[in-house]
């Protein structure tokens, strides 16, 4: 399988302090449905949505807008937007959750599906799958021209009734964490204004 990634984010450093525990099994509940199977496919199957896209050959635009539909199928957006706006999300009102929401993913689209035609082209290998408490890891290997393999975790659950991921490893680093410190970076930016968070997030990424 062929997969460009964000490289980038496997240089950064952020403290994994407590909040690790909070972000690794977010979504505990009394009994496990999904199989490391089933997480496993879920991860190829999210992979080959990407590779179509890349090798469509669609403009920028076009693609980010078909990232967007990737990420909200494979991915449990609600969650990820929960976390990334932190205490925060307890604060605003449904309609201001719904609309960071909306916003939040189209940010991620862009963020990481703009710069896609930048990154060096390789494959990315479905390696095992692993039970842990409430959810699955599955971790697969990212190898790319020119550098030296690095491993990619996907955090698998089915809290919602199907398998969806609601984080990402890449080289250790935490996707979730590393959201909520630029959205909370953002916010603090606009002096707590959450409907400027939302209205500027349209755009940003």
């Amino acid at each position: 399988m062929t997969i460009f990634m964000q490289t980038d984010l496997t240089r950064r450093k952020i403290v994994l302090g407590g909040a690790t525990a909070i972000a690794l099994g977010p979504l505990a509940s009394p009994a496990l449905a999904l199989t490391d199977g089933q997480a496993s496919i879920h991860v190829e199957r999210l992979v080959a949505a990407i590779n179509k896209v890349i090798a469509s050959g669609k403009s920028e635009a076009s693609m980010i807008k078909e990232f967007e539909k990737i990420f909200v199928k494979y991915s449990d957006v609600r969650y990820l937007a929960s976390y990334a706006l932190g205490v925060e999300a307890r604060q605003a009102s449904a309609e201001q959750k719904r609309a960071f929401a909306k916003n939040f993913q189209g940010y991620i689209a862009r963020k990481y599906g703009k710069r896609f035609r930048e990154f060096i082209g390789g494959r990315l290998e479905v390696q095992s799958a692993k039970t842990v408490k409430s959810h699955v890891e599955v971790k697969t290997l990212a190898r790319l021209k020119g550098q030296a393999p690095f491993e990619v975790i996907f955090f698998i659950s089915d809290k919602r009734g199907k398998p969806l991921f609601y984080n990402m490893y890449i080289e250790g680093i935490n996707m979730l964490l590393t959201e909520r410190t630029e959205i909370g970076a953002m916010l603090d930016k606009r002096k707590g204004n959450m409907d400027q968070l939302i209205r500027d997030l349209k755009t940003a990424g």
